[in-house]
């Protein structure tokens, strides 16, 4: 988001303060919360006109949001570093390791032990965990001043792992897991064709359009005009992007959300150490191994964000619109957009503690 800092071209992503646009981000995202939740109770008829047409299992003004939100952020990644990331073994390590053997693990403990009489919530927040964030993971870490070209690269190996592991690691957590514990489970099918297709349309037309911007923008009129001028012009409709989807995601689950206060609290619950642990986790990690700033702060988003659209669009799909496991992943934004909003800030406190030498340096 070209609102997010006042960097110059050749700054180090993060440098500079939050714009004023910016530092009321909350502000915003809560009045879209709250927009979309009165919505969804006042207008009869509403949740069944948006969902009425979907892209990818999801409904299609969020997929609108969706892409509108990505694309000015991954117009700003300068794609001719991207070769820097690729040989960081550091951090895909670190990456794939916290995405697809922690997190799920831990999301699979969190519902046990606090759901564990509510086996449909229980389901839900299982799925939740499974699916790895590809979306609004890239607004909050351009907002910490992460590392974009970092974000890109981990976004697109987590659409990767996404299409090949979702649909395995879910039969293992619900079905085969349980029962070495001698819990419960349940089945889930996933199709691996509608999961590349989702990745294919929320994240492969915004890549390709970014990619196509910069390309062509740079080679037309050069750098200093694309970063100075076009970009600035562009990077609003990122927050934009953002606040719409939230506003439509929370229309269409807003009977869901107000009429079940004390479940979507239980619910709300592991949530909330799910996303702490893993964001805090992550942030000590990517210091301990030495990865600096601006791809510590990716390597921790990357790993606490999920893809919420995923899981409520499986959960629909497999179990109904009216499902426990539903509401279980309506909650997940409910709960991740905040939370994960406040540590933005967090993580911009923390870099003058946590890494002295970039603080000096921005």
């Amino acid at each position: 988001m070209s609102t997010a800092t006042h960097d110059s071209p050749t700054a180090p992503a993060g440098v500079g303060r939050l714009s004023r646009l910016d530092r009321f981000l909350p502000l915003w995202i809560g009045l879209a919360m709250v927009a979309g939740l009165l919505l969804g109770r006042l207008v009869p008829g509403l949740d069944s006109v948006l969902d009425a047409v979907a892209v990818g299992g999801i409904s299609l003004p969020i997929a609108i949001g969706l892409l509108i939100m990505m694309y000015p952020v991954l117009a700003k990644v300068r794609y001719d570093r991207l070769g820097t990331v690729t040989g960081d073994r550091r951090l895909l390590v670190s990456s794939l390791v916290l995405n697809w053997l922690v997190g799920p693990a831990l999301m699979f403990a969190l519902a046990w032990i606090f759901l564990a009489d509510q086996p449909a919530y229980r389901t839900g927040l299982i799925i939740v965990g499974l699916a790895r964030c590809i979306a609004m993971v890239i607004i909050w870490n351009d907002l910490a001043g992460g590392d974009r070209e970092a974000a890109a690269v981990l976004v697109a190996l987590n659409s990767v792992f996404q299409v090949v592991a979702f649909g395995l690691l879910g039969w293992f957590y619900l079905a085969v897991l349980p029962g070495w514990l001698g819990l419960s489970g349940t089945g889930l099918a996933v199709s691996g064709v509608d999961l590349a297709g989702n990745v294919l349309i929320f994240l492969g037309i915004p890549l390709l359009a970014g990619y196509l911007t910069r390309r062509l923008g740079e080679r037309a009129r050069g750098r200093d005009w694309y970063e100075t001028r076009l970009l600035p012009r562009i990077g609003p409709a990122a927050l934009y992007g953002l606040l719409f989807t939230i506003v439509i995601l929370f229309a269409l689950q807003g009977d869901a959300i107000t009429g079940h206060p004390l479940d979507v609290a239980r619910i709300a619950l592991p949530l909330l150490v799910y996303f702490a642990v893993m964001w805090a986790g992550s942030y000590l990690l990517g210091r301990a191994v030495g990865l600096g700033y601006p791809r510590t702060t990716t390597l921790a988003f990357t790993a606490a964000g999920n893809n919420f659209e995923l899981a409520i669009a499986v959960a629909i799909g497999t179990f109904g619109i009216a499902s426990g496991q539903a509401l279980a992943g309506v909650v997940g934004p409910l709960i991740e957009v905040p939370v994960l909003v406040g540590l933005v800030y967090v993580s911009r406190w923390a870099r003058h503690r946590l890494f002295p030498t970039t603080a000096a340096r921005s």
